[in-house]
């Protein structure tokens, strides 16, 4: 695809206009969902970490 119409006055074609922007937005949203979960990876081993201590806590409590 060229971003040339014969058909349109300036001779851009419109297809090819919105073809760049959505690659553009493809691409951005690629790089926002890598680094949510990035974070969501982070924040799980987090949450693993801190049920291990308050289990070893409720242990020793409980004896």
């Amino acid at each position: 695809m060229k971003n040339h119409c014969a058909f349109s006055k300036n001779h851009s074609c419109p297809l090819w206009t919105d073809y760049e922007l959505t690659c553009y937005e493809l691409e951005e949203a690629n790089s926002l969902c890598h680094g949510n979960w990035i974070e969501i990876e982070r924040q799980y081993k987090y949450i693993q970490t801190l049920q291990k201590i308050l289990s070893l806590f409720t242990l020793r409590n409980m004896f």
